[in-house]
């Protein structure tokens, strides 16, 4: 099942959260998150990020399951949904679900949550992104509830 929301990832009742992240060349420590990767940090923590970091340069798609740090959820999969030059593409966002769902069915999540990947730092228009994502989720055979959840602060 996919579903389309309006409203706040970190409000989601799922198992696990995607983070649209970047492709892990410049240290957490270093970098100012934005979004999605900024609520989380200040949510979660630092430790989350921690763990992705120890993984180095990420390939464009790229998925990591990380803990969920201080928030409530069973894990955090960061995705490098955006290029070395802070933008996103079709690539990019096709490959960041394939491998992020391929995490949700290794470890069996039955809920996830996904951010529009690419439609914050990375610039990518809202309404394809959703296209792209849900036509790459109905290529792909799993069994969890998934989300996508475009930001509203209301």
């Amino acid at each position: 099942m996919i579903k389309v929301v309006e409203g706040d990832l970190l409000h989601q009742e799922v198992e696990v959260i995607v983070n649209a992240w970047n492709r892990n060349f410049i240290p957490y420590w270093m970098l100012l998150p934005h979004g999605v990767s900024r609520a989380i940090k200040q949510k979660a923590g630092t430790k989350p990020f921690k763990e992705v970091q120890k993984h180095g340069f990420l390939g464009l798609g790229e998925a990591i399951l990380t803990s969920a740090g201080k928030l409530s959820y069973k894990g955090i999969i960061h995705v490098a949904g955006i290029g070395v030059f802070w933008n996103s593409s079709e690539k990019a966002i096709r490959l960041s679900v394939q491998n992020a769902m391929k995490i949700v069915n290794e470890q069996g999540f039955t809920s996830v949550a996904f951010p529009l990947i690419g439609c914050g730092a990375g610039k990518f228009e809202e309404d394809r992104a959703i296209a792209i994502m849900k036509e790459e989720l109905n290529k792909i055979s799993f069994q969890a509830e998934v989300v996508l959840v475009k930001y509203s602060n209301q």
